[in-house]
């Protein structure tokens, strides 16, 4: 944790601690293949991966491998809308999501209203990080240390680096969450299987004689997650993950958009390391039967905590840590960014200012941490049912920013109509818990009205007046020429 905090500081050194937003939220724009690299990576690399991973696969099996599937397909969708935000973004000088959408229509309310569905949105992902890292610590500390101390550990960390060194810092100490990822999965991949069962031989056999129902959609206990689920949601989270704003902040902190290009082919290698905590998850099933719960995400550390020795316990929880410290901090970044450029940057004492919207920001970054980790606390389950629509609610953005960008017939007022029927209609099923609808992910049927109702009030109702050129309203994929080009231009 020292030296994850050390690096996060070290990251700004000879940069200057008063240097705009732009250096601070997207790094400058000056990031190579390698840091966009590592820092998506550890942003798509959740405590998700080391604990609900584990716990899908110790309770259900077969339907948790739709997170490969999403994040593999998201990979070749951003691999044309990666470039495509980041050239966007670079010649209009903008920072975040909702600077696009505020420029794309013409409305700085648009802006603001993008940035409070985003933060309602993000803030559970925040608690969850929190509440994810806080299990690893107590629990790879034998309970030493205590859950509200983990809690709080995991706050002050992430915030001291993330208001010091921005984007910038979160792709330094993604490095070094990446060597620990990979070395400990590596690690655990060899080790459980030949530990518990001499091989993956007779672990793979007992598992489809004992076990069949994890192998097979649904999985086990009758869930409703089957095969149309599974298309339904990976599409839908395909869609989304490319326009999230935790990954539109290491688009738009890229060098150039060959570096998006890069990056779009080899993060699937990384998705990899994914099957190790799903397949350990129904290892766990013949170590330590019976997890019920919340009990059933520690499935992983089970296996290890009581057959490994305490160091090597402690390098294992260390990986996971920062596999929630990495992608909290980011969430941070963003509300923070969103809020100090779009909503208070528009304020006449900030507005064209950048190091006070970069000052704005950094007390935002405070307030939300503070706000998630205050809530983990006192009402965790306000933010864990927020969590339920938050990628279904994100999704709902992608007519608005993806369609907006490539068609300037989508007006302002259709964009807004799909919004809010998709997300009404995502609240009403999620929380009268029809979600899956006929087996159809609740989000993508509510996006599917959102395009509906877009469409037909373009098409019907009013249009606003905008003259400007299509070039400075509609994004475009910047070819290796166009892309030279760019990079001349200043961030």
């Amino acid at each position: 944790m020292v030296l994850t905090v050390a690096l996060g500081l070290l990251a700004v050194r000879g940069r200057g601690r008063t240097t705009g937003i732009a250096e601070w939220s997207v790094g400058g724009r000056s990031l190579g293949t390698v840091f966009i690299w590592v820092l998506m990576a550890g942003e798509g690399y959740t405590s998700f991966s080391y604990l609900g991973a584990a716990g899908w696969g110790y309770n259900h099996g077969a339907p948790v491998l739709y997170v490969i599937a999403y994040m593999s397909c998201g990979y070749a969708i951003g691999y044309v809308v990666g470039p495509t935000l980041w050239s966007y973004a670079r010649r209009h000088g903008l920072v975040t999501i909702t600077d696009m959408v505020a420029h794309r229509y013409g409305r700085p309310w648009l802006g603001t209203a993008v940035a409070i569905l985003a933060t309602v949105c993000l803030l559970p992902y925040i608690q969850l990080q929190i509440t994810g890292m806080g299990v690893v610590v107590s629990t790879i500390s034998y309970g030493a240390i205590s859950l509200n101390w983990a809690y709080f550990i995991a706050f002050a960390v992430t915030t001291g680096f993330v208001v010091v060194s921005g984007l910038r810092g979160s792709a330094w100490v993604s490095v070094l969450k990446d060597v620990l990822v990979i070395a400990t999965l590596g690690f655990l991949a060899f080790y459980v299987p030949n530990h518990y069962f001499d091989g993956y031989g007779p672990f793979l056999d007992r598992l489809v004689a004992e076990k069949p129902d994890w192998l097979t959609l649904t999985g086990h206990g009758g869930s409703g997650l089957d095969a149309t689920w599974f298309a339904t949601t990976s599409f839908l989270n395909s869609l989304t993950v490319v326009i999230f704003p935790t990954t539109v902040a290491g688009y738009l902190g890229a060098r150039n958009a060959d570096a998006l290009r890069r990056n779009a082919m080899l993060l699937p290698f990384y998705n990899v390391l994914l099957f190790v905590p799903m397949l350990l998850g129904m290892a766990a099933l013949f170590v330590v039967p019976g997890l019920t719960g919340a009990g059933s995400n520690l499935a992983m550390f089970k296996l290890v905590v009581d057959s490994l020795p305490a160091w090597a316990v402690g390098v294992i929880g260390v990986a996971a840590a920062l596999s929630s410290i990495v992608p909290m901090a980011v969430f941070m970044l963003v509300i923070g960014t969103m809020w100090g450029k779009s909503v208070l940057g528009t304020v006449p004492a900030l507005a064209g200012r950048p190091r006070r919207q970069r000052l704005a920001a950094q007390v935002v970054v405070v307030v939300a941490g503070g706000l998630a980790l205050v809530l983990t606390y006192l009402t965790p389950n306000t933010l864990v049912r927020l969590s339920l629509i938050s990628y279904e609610g994100m999704a709902q953005l992608v007519p608005m920013v993806l369609l907006g960008l490539m068609w300037r017939r989508l007006t302002l007022w259709g964009a807004v109509s799909g919004l809010v029927a998709g997300g009404a209609l995502v609240c009403v099923l999620v929380f009268t818990e029809h979600d899956p609808l006929w087996g159809v992910n609740a989000g993508a049927l509510a996006l599917g009205v959102n395009l509906v109702v877009a469409l037909a009030v373009s098409w019907l109702g009013p249009r606003p007046v905008d003259d400007r050129p299509d070039e400075d309203v509609l994004a475009t994929d910047p070819r290796p020429a166009d892309a030279r080009a760019e990079d001349s231009v200043p961030a």
